[in-house]
C-alpha cells in the first residue's frame, strides 16, 4: 500500500512543532544571555548590540540547524528500508530539507566565527586578517571551522541522497552529521586540568545524545506523526533511542557541568551552584531535563500502546510540549557556554 501525503493541516501542525522548538531556543538564549550579561566597565570598550545579541542567537541557530541535520539523517533508519512504497514519499521530502539544514549549519558556524572575532575586537569591523588570526590562534575558531566543514560535507552527501535515494547509506549521513558535532564543546569553557580530556569527552557525549534525541523527535513529529501506520513503526524505535539518549544526556551533563565548576580555581561546591551565574544556569538546565522525563514517559507508556494499534492519539501535542522544553534547554546551554564559571 502506498502512503499518500498527509493533509495540509497535519503538515502545518508538524512544522509548528519544529517552529516551537526553534523559537523556544532563541527566546531562552536571549533571556538567559540578558540576565547573565557582564556589566560594562568604565574605560573598557564593549562589543555593540549586534554582537552581544546576535552572537548567542546565531550560536543557538547553529545548534538548531545541526539538530535538524542529525534528526533528518536518523529518520531513514527509524523508518527502515523494508517498505519503500510507504517510506519513500516521506524521504523524498526529507532529503532536500536535510541539505538546506546543513547549509544553514555551515553558514551559522562561519557567521559565529565572524561575530566572535568582533567580540574580541570591540569597536572594529572584523577583517579577513583578523578572522584568520582568530581561527589560527583560538581553539574555538578552529572547532567552528571544522564543524562548518562537516556541515558542508553533510550537504554534499545530502545532495547525492536527493539524486540517488537510499543508495547513499543512511549510516554515512548520520556519522558525518554526528562527527560535525564533536568540535562544538570546544566552543564552551575549557578546563586546565588532567581531567580536561575526560570532561571534553563527556561534553561531546552530551552534545551528540541531545542532538539525536531532539532531532529524532523533531523528524518524527514533523514527518511521521500524521501517518498512523508509519508512526506505529517509527515511534517504538525512536523511543528506545530516546531512552539511551536521555541517560547519555543526564549523566554526561552532570559530570561535565559539575566537573567544570569543581576544577575551576576559586569555585567552591556546592555553594557555587546557587551563587554563580554558571551554577544557576546548570541548575536550570538540569530542571528542564527533569521536566522532559514525564513528558517522554507519557508518550511511551500511555500513548504508544494506542499508536501500535493504529489509534488516533494526542502524540503531536505532547511531542510539541517536549520540544518546547528541549528548545529552552538548548537556549540555556548556549548561555552556559558564555557565562562566567566563578
Amino acid at each position: 500500500m502506498t502512503v499518500t501525503d498527509a493533509p495540509r493541516e497535519q503538515r502545518v501542525g508538524g512544522s509548528l512543532s519544529a517552529g516551537v522548538f526553534a523559537v523556544s531556543a532563541v527566546v531562552a538564549t536571549v533571556v538567559a544571555g540578558t540576565l547573565t550579561a557582564q556589566e560594562a566597565v568604565p574605560g573598557i570598550p564593549m562589543p555593540g548590540a549586534i554582537v552581544t545579541v546576535g552572537l548567542p542567537v546565531v550560536r543557538v541557530l547553529l545548534d538548531v540547524s545541526a539538530v535538524a541535520v542529525v534528526g533528518l539523517s536518523l529518520l531513514a533508519k527509524l523508518l527502515g528500508f523494508d517498505a519503500p512504497d510507504r517510506t519513500e514519499p516521506v524521504m523524498r521530502r526529507v532529503r532536500p530539507l536535510t541539505v538546506t539544514a546543513a547549509w544553514a549549519w555551515a553558514v551559522c558556524a562561519l557567521l559565529t566565527i565572524v561575530l566572535q572575532t568582533a567580540e574580541l575586537n570591540p569597536g572594529s569591523v572584523p577583517t579577513l586578517g583578523m578572522i584568520a588570526s582568530y581561527v589560527d590562534t583560538v581553539g574555538t575558531g578552529q572547532g567552528l571551522l571544522f564543524s562548518a566543514a562537516c556541515a558542508l560535507a553533510a550537504a554534499g552527501i545530502g545532495l547525492m541522497a536527493v539524486r540517488f535515494g537510499e543508495k547513499v547509506p543512511a549510516e554515512l549521513r548520520i556519522i558525518v552529521a554526528l562527527f560535525g558535532l564533536l568540535p562544538i564543546p570546544v566552543t564552551g569553557h575549557a578546563v586546565n586540568s588532567v581531567w580536561h580530556d575526560p570532561i571534553m569527552i563527556m561534553m561531546e557525549v552530551h552534545v551528540m545524545g541531545a542532538a539525536a534525541w531532539t532531532g529524532g523527535l523533531v523528524a518524527t513529529v514533523v514527518f511521521v506523526a500524521s501517518r498512523r501506520e508509519l508512526l506505529a513503526v517509527v515511534l517504538p524505535r525512536f523511543s528506545r533511542l530516546a531512552t539511551v539518549c536521555l541517560l547519555m544526556v543526564a549523566m554526561s551533563g552532570l559530570v561535565s557541568g559539575l566537573g567544570t565548576m569543581a576544577l575551576t580555581p576559586g569555585v567552591e561546591l556546592p555553594g557555587a551552584i546557587l551563587t554563580s551565574q554558571y551554577g544557576l544556569l546548570v541548575l536550570t538546565k538540569v530542571t528542564l531535563t527533569v521536566l522532559l522525563v514525564p513528558l517522554a514517559a507519557h508518550i511511551r507508556f500511555r500513548l504508544m500502546p494506542g499508536i501500535r494499534r493504529g489509534e488516533a492519539t494526542t502524540v503531536a501535542g505532547w511531542a510539541t510540549a517536549e520540544l518546547a522544553v528541549m528548545g529552552l534547554a538548548y537556549g540555556v546551554a548556549v548561555a552556559i557556554t558564555r557565562a562566567a564559571v566563578g
